[in-house]
């Protein structure tokens, strides 16, 4: 990697900008903007994507666009810091979410520093 220096910036070459994130939503934020039955987007980092429906109730699905993976469902449940999920035959992986402040209309959902999904909803 390399890095040019310019008028005091610096810039990775060859890489993208990281999103920028504002603070994680608490558990009322996460249900009443995901958690409602309503379809959204979850894109993985190697550029998977899936429409994910949690509903109120406490069970979720996930289905994938395009030919690559399995529909599975699974479960929800809001937690102190943030929201778990178990899928079916797997373990439950809990996660904060956190509103992107350079992307309108997507979150990160972090495991510990890592993004491991970015969701988004159509306006």
């Amino acid at each position: 990697m390399r890095i040019t220096i310019r008028a005091g910036h610096r810039r990775r070459i060859g890489h993208r900008p990281r999103l920028v994130h504002a603070d994680a939503l608490d558990g009322n934020a996460i249900k009443a903007t995901f958690f409602t039955g309503q379809p959204f987007i979850a894109s993985s980092p190697t550029r998977q994507r899936y429409t994910m429906v949690f509903t109120p109730d406490g069970k979720a699905k996930r289905e994938p666009l395009g030919k690559a993976g399995e529909k599975i469902d699974g479960t929800w449940k809001v937690v102190k810091e943030g929201f778990c999920t178990s899928w079916k035959g797997g373990a439950t992986n809990c996660y904060r979410l956190v509103t992107s402040t350079v992307a309108e209309g997507k979150w990160a959902v972090m495991k510990g520093a890592t993004t491991v999904a970015t969701w988004s909803k159509e306006k």
